[in-house]
């Protein structure tokens, strides 16, 4: 699709965010943080940072300064700022993980790292959210998935904001009584806010678009993508701004929990119901090793979400919630992040290469750039070694778990590689490679082109 714009930093978000993901993995697998230490220990905290801010995080932003302008037919408000944001981000979250290691000594916590990762990472959410906010401002009506990304941003301030107070309490520079109760009783609010708001309701929402669009299926826009919407809205609303008016009042935070679980799960099943009938309506018959690896992820979403029931119902929730965050993050988040990963970046690339030359000479398919026989092997492998760990978690067998952690590194080891041949175009036939007027593509900067 010639003229459609190019985010020139997306790559770079891309490559940190799995370099973050590797490290994460090679930390679990030599024995650092849950549940090797206890779920609230700060070995844990750099651990859970690493794969929400650096991996997770970073891998959406990166796809929402791409993908959003997708979302609403305009241009990025500024395709500058996605560098200086990349730049505070990486810097907060270095100064994050120092903080939390420092709380590991026997000095304990020091104010000035918990100080910097505030102004870094607040700053770099903030340039996130007002070039993204811009973007969708001037798109004003919205479509309905844009919309599911707009809660997600509101999610994203929320947590940013929970953090900081976070920060700042634990260094020892806040020390007014709401922000001692906050960070005291806020945990499950700001995992709720970051996980359910910032990164899943945003997932969701971006996930409709290229689920419809790289299937060839008829985008939703009916009363049940609709409930979806509102019944998850009014779940995040339930549970971050009334959790937090809830601690201040000091009353019991937990109410607001299982009040917004009522929505949420009627949410997750309309968006799971929406799911099931773009595979069902897709035009495309074959469908490709992104689209099924999606399909996986939301199995896994579904799974969680089962899984979570039952340990509700059986009175373990508590001591099994490690599970249930590994299962969030392992086998819905980073299941389908991996996924769109593999076609964003071949799609992204074809764009770069081939687009403008696209009816003047003869070009490759996107397809052309990926070999989906020798990547799906390493899906499959993390994908199975990701069950494994929850399996091992819940059994509190960490050596298993090591060796599940291990075996899901050299899963993402394996993808990494195909995402680099794709970059590099080593799987496209010579004759088609770079043909007269295309020129081959920096490996962590998009030739911005515009409409």
């Amino acid at each position: 699709m010639p003229g459609v714009a190019l985010s020139r930093w997306t790559m770079s978000y891309f490559a940190a965010a799995l370099a973050w993901l590797v490290a994460a993995e090679a930390l679990m697998a030599a024995g650092f943080g849950y549940p090797a230490a206890p779920f609230e220990a700060p070995e844990t905290l750099v651990l859970v940072h690493i794969i929400t801010i650096g991996w997770l995080s970073l891998l959406m932003c990166g796809a929402l300064f791409q993908f959003v302008p997708v979302l609403v037919a305009r241009p990025l408000y500024s395709d500058r700022l996605p560098l200086p944001t990349l730049a505070c981000l990486l810097g907060g979250l270095i100064a994050l993980l120092a903080g939390f290691l420092r709380m590991t000594t026997e000095t304990g916590a020091s104010g000035a790292p918990f100080a910097i990762a505030s102004i870094l990472l607040g700053a770099g959410f903030a340039l996130a959210l007002w070039n993204l906010g811009r973007t969708l401002w001037a798109a004003r009506p919205l479509p309905l998935p844009a919309r599911f990304v707009v809660v997600g941003l509101f999610s994203l301030a929320a947590t940013v904001l929970l953090g900081i107070v976070f920060s700042l309490t634990l260094g020892g520079l806040a020390t007014a009584a709401h922000a001692i109760e906050v960070t005291t009783h806020g945990l499950p609010i700001h995992v709720v806010a970051g996980l359910a708001g910032w990164l899943t309701f945003s997932a969701v929402g971006v996930s409709y678009r290229l689920l419809a669009m790289f299937m060839l299926a008829p985008e939703l826009d009916g009363p049940g993508t609709r409930g979806a919407f509102y019944l998850g809205t009014a779940a995040l609303a339930i549970a971050i701004p009334g959790g937090v008016a809830a601690i201040c009042a000091s009353g019991n935070v937990a109410v607001s929990l299982v009040a917004a679980s009522l929505p949420g799960l009627a949410a997750a099943g309309l968006y799971g119901r929406d799911v099931v009938h773009l595979y069902r309506a897709r035009k495309r018959r074959v469908i490709e090793l992104n689209s099924r690896m999606a399909g996986v992820a939301l199995a896994g979403l579904g799974a969680t979400v089962a899984t979570g029931i039952a340990l509700l119902a059986a009175g373990a929730f508590v001591r099994h919630l490690g599970v249930v965050v590994f299962l969030v993050a392992f086998a819905w988040l980073s299941t389908l992040g991996l996924a769109k990963l593999y076609k964003i970046v071949a799609f992204v690339t074809w764009l770069e290469c081939y687009g403008p030359v696209l009816g003047k000479t003869t070009t490759p398919r996107v397809q052309d750039l990926v070999v989906e026989g020798r990547a799906g092997k390493w899906f499959v492998l993390f994908s199975t070694a990701v069950w494994c760990g929850a399996g091992a978690l819940a059994i509190d067998r960490p050596f298993i778990f090591r060796l599940s952690a291990a075996a899901m590194l050299i899963a993402t080891l394996g993808i990494a590689v195909h995402l680099l041949r794709t970059r590099r175009l080593a799987n496209v036939a010579p004759t088609l490679r770079i043909p007269k007027g295309v020129q081959p593509p920096h490996l962590l900067v998009c030739r911005a082109q515009h409409p």
